[in-house]
């Protein structure tokens, strides 16, 4: 399933009321600030002037992702998205870079700490490589957008470099404004919302008997010794479309099985399932549409995938297991009975909400196709980005945390229509300790699909 993004803003939005998914990662945040992010980034082969990344700047902050999260004191009633009162200023780091150290710069990007209550939910930052090369990140948080919402506001503030920045014309107009009474409009929503989760009930009830792919535990050894604060292992990848492509067909695939493939068997690979493994992969699927004001319009597709030591994914299975996931999903009777408590979720105490957010688990494979996105987003003004990085950072925190919500690895694809980027995170401490240790287990598998890679 590959992410894309409507482009053209025709008309505003009054009252944007947060989703579930926002709310969700709301709560997150307030539990585990920012665990997660999501980045775009360029790498330029020339230098750019630090003047054009303030037009960007300027851009994005009168845009999609300038939003803050206003509160309402009515019980039930949703809380909603007004213009950002505030965000983080353009950084340039004063020292170059060096070609080694790339990885590690996008990597430290994600330390940052944002305000959902301001609307300081990004941060732009550059950098100038020591072989004049120049580096440009964009870190967001999940409260405010997925992958859709950034690249829906990187391509109409791209758009917009030579305009005066205005919320009305751009992007931004898509945010929302505050309900003109807004007692009366919130009782509406509090009405709303609690007649949403009697429908909700009602349906999970009637769908109890819808099952998902189960997840595999994960096993508690062996353990690694490591510190107490851990980064994730993180590498970026490319290679040839048409060799990625090549591959794929070799094997009666396509492109978007491959990368689950590729998933599945780096997991494999790793000891953290054994021969003959049920894989869960999750798959994000967005359900993003014109002049849609959504901060978060994802949904994700859960599917199993067959591991067996020695072999390679099968891809015509994973190809019927995606299609089966996508029909699966567009009919409520067969959508699982938690999709449908969503409005439940919304309104639960944040006490009980705190106990299930400390259970919950991450995913254990998540592939994210985010398809030709690279190729609407690469240019500045006429210059031209040589690559463009999409991937969610996991970012440092407990080691300990990372095995009791048993995270396991995270791919992101990404292409120009010309290159394949793939961002690969290996976030089980004891599977994948060092990005050494998980560029040898890529690269296996990556040998074993006869692909040639290009690390950064």
């Amino acid at each position: 399933m590959t992410l894309t993004a409507p482009t053209l803003v025709t008309a505003p939005v009054s009252v944007n009321r947060l989703t579930a998914d926002d709310d969700l990662f709301l709560k997150l945040h307030r539990l585990y600030g920012n665990a997660l992010v999501n980045q775009l980034a360029w790498r330029f082969d020339e230098p750019l002037d630090p003047e054009l990344l303030a037009r960007f700047h300027a851009q994005l902050a009168q845009g999609f992702l300038a939003r803050r999260v206003q509160p309402t004191r009515v019980p039930f009633a949703r809380p909603y998205w007004l213009p950002a009162t505030a965000s983080l200023p353009l950084s340039w780091d004063p020292v170059p870079v060096a070609d080694d150290e790339v990885l590690d710069w996008y990597f430290a990007q994600s330390r940052v700490d944002f305000d959902p209550a301001t609307g300081r939910v990004w941060r732009l930052s550059a950098a100038s490589t020591t072989a004049g090369a120049t580096l440009v990140s964009l870190v967001s948080s999940h409260v405010a957008s997925d992958g859709g919402a950034v690249l829906f506001a990187v391509g109409d503030a791209l758009a917009r470099l030579d305009e005066r920045p205005d919320f009305a014309t751009g992007s931004g107009r898509l945010v929302g404004t505050r309900p003109r009474n807004s007692l009366s409009a919130n009782l509406i929503d509090a009405g709303r919302q609690l007649r949403a989760v009697a429908t909700g009930i009602r349906a999970a009830i009637a769908a109890r008997g819808v099952t998902e792919p189960d997840r595999n535990p994960r096993p508690a050894h062996p353990e690694v010794s490591l510190a107490s604060r851990w980064a994730p292992a993180d590498l970026v990848i490319q290679f040839d479309l048409a060799e990625w492509n090549a591959a794929a067909t070799r094997r009666c695939g396509t492109t978007n099985g491959l990368l689950i493939a590729l998933g599945a068997g780096l997991l494999g690979r790793s000891g953290r399932v054994g021969d003959t493994a049920e894989i869960r992969v999750d798959i994000p699927h967005s359900m993003r549409v014109l002049d849609d004001p959504r901060a978060n319009a994802t949904t994700g597709l859960p599917i199993s995938v067959t591991y067996r030591t020695g072999e390679r994914v099968d891809l015509t299975a994973v190809r019927a297991a995606v299609k089966r996931a996508a029909t699966a999903y567009r009919d409520p009777a067969t959508t699982p009975a938690v999709q449908h408590l969503q409005p439940l979720q919304m309104i639960l105490p944040r006490l009980v909400l705190r106990r299930f957010a400390r259970t919950a688990k991450a995913p254990e494979c998540l592939c994210t196709n985010l398809g030709e996105t690279a190729r609407g987003v690469a240019d500045f003004a006429g210059h031209r980005a040589d690559a463009v990085l999409m991937r969610p950072v996991v970012c440092v925190n407990d080691t300990a945390m990372f095995r009791r919500v048993e995270v396991g690895v995270n791919l992101s694809f990404a292409t120009d229509g010309h290159t394949v980027t793939l961002a690969v995170t290996g976030a089980d401490p004891d599977r994948f300790p060092t990005r050494a240790a998980l560029r040898e287990l890529l690269s296996a598998e990556f040998e074993s699909w006869g692909l040639t890679p290009s690390f950064w």
